[in-house]
């Protein structure tokens, strides 16, 4: 592993870890992981490891789990979690996009939400039709973007979020609505992200088919991680 690989990781694991504590509006920060010690929504960990040396008891120290549904994220795919209780979720693989122009031009009409009416709609997109406010409007700052591909209509049937840390930017939540081309999220979201933060690197992690469209897109696998469950 050459060492700009390595810097990318923490860097991945880092933005990572500050997206989730924006969404949920808690949690705390040492020097090898960020914690929860209150359950957080669904789809985010109780924990992000920022290291690959994380002292597992005073990792699960810092978060819940006496009650069901305690998660956490092994950035680096690094810990045994099993004999506290947890099995694995899923694993997944770190990726990276270098800051170049997109090789295909999106067929929606891409726009970055900027109200909470907006938001609002990105996530009833996303999450199927509902919304139940997960993400904020204190997310709509300058170092976040949500975008959004809209038909002639002007509906979402695409979307992707977004977050700048330091030297590099993640992307997540990329989806298409059904009857939208899949390749469509990762076509618009790269291409308005590299026009809204040009040089910068992207990150973000994926697997399964997810994984195989993000490579199809210019991203490359840069490392293995692990989202545990506790079985409590």
């Amino acid at each position: 592993m050459t060492p700009d690989t390595e810097e990318l990781l923490h860097s991945a694991a880092r933005n990572n870890a500050e997206w989730c504590a924006a969404v949920t509006r808690y949690g705390r920060f040492t020097e090898t992981a960020w914690t929860s010690a209150r359950r957080t929504p669904p789809y985010y960990p109780d924990a992000v490891t920022l290291t690959r040396d994380v002292p597992a008891a005073a990792l699960l120290a810092a978060v819940d789990t006496a009650a069901p549904g305690c998660s956490v994220k092994d950035s680096f795919a690094a810990l045994d979690l099993g004999p506290a209780g947890f099995e694995v979720l899923f694993e997944a693989q770190w990726i990276h996009r270098a800051p170049v122009p997109p090789a295909a031009s999106p067929s929606l009409r891409w726009t970055r939400v900027a109200t909470a009416e907006e938001l609002v709609a990105w996530e009833r997109a996303w999450d199927g039709e509902e919304s139940t406010g997960l993400f904020h409007p204190g997310l709509l700052a300058p170092e976040f973007a949500f975008l959004a591909g809209r038909g002639a209509d002007g509906r979402i049937l695409a979307g992707a979020a977004a977050h700048r840390t330091g030297r590099v930017v993640g992307i997540s939540n990329v989806f298409s609505a059904p009857g939208t081309a899949p390749d469509e999220a990762w076509t618009g979201g790269t291409t308005a992200l590299t026009a809204l933060w040009p040089g910068l690197p992207l990150v973000g992690y994926e697997s399964g088919d997810d994984l195989a469209a993000a490579t199809r897109h210019g991203f490359t696998a840069i490392g293995p991680l692990r989202v545990w469950l506790h079985g409590a």
